[in-house]
């Protein structure tokens, strides 16, 4: 006997095989950026304020767009890709969409 809970679904964002259920919880959340709008997997995004990053002694400044965003599991934090940064982490309130 299978029940809903025993279906799993490939999430290609995070690479993982994943319960039906939590797949569907995560499409209807909605994580907003610094000026309230939603965001969604592979936005651009422009920084609204200079940023140090840590552990690369280099700083993001203001207006620096980043592009093709991957939202996490934590709704406050977005994955993305800089020229010279990988596997950059952001907080959603430090970003705009473009």
């Amino acid at each position: 006997m299978t029940g809903a809970d025993d279906d799993y679904v490939y999430d290609e964002a995070t690479g993982e095989w994943r319960p039906a259920g939590e797949m569907t919880q995560a499409a209807t959340r909605e994580v907003r950026d610094a000026s309230g709008n939603v965001l969604t997997d592979g936005d651009s995004v422009t920084l609204i304020k200079d940023l140090k990053v840590k552990g690369a002694n280099q700083t993001l400044k203001q207006g620096t767009v980043i592009r093709s965003i991957r939202l996490t599991d934590n709704d406050d934090e977005i994955d993305c890709r800089h020229d010279t940064i990988k596997g950059l982490v952001l907080r959603t309130e430090f970003v705009r969409k473009r």
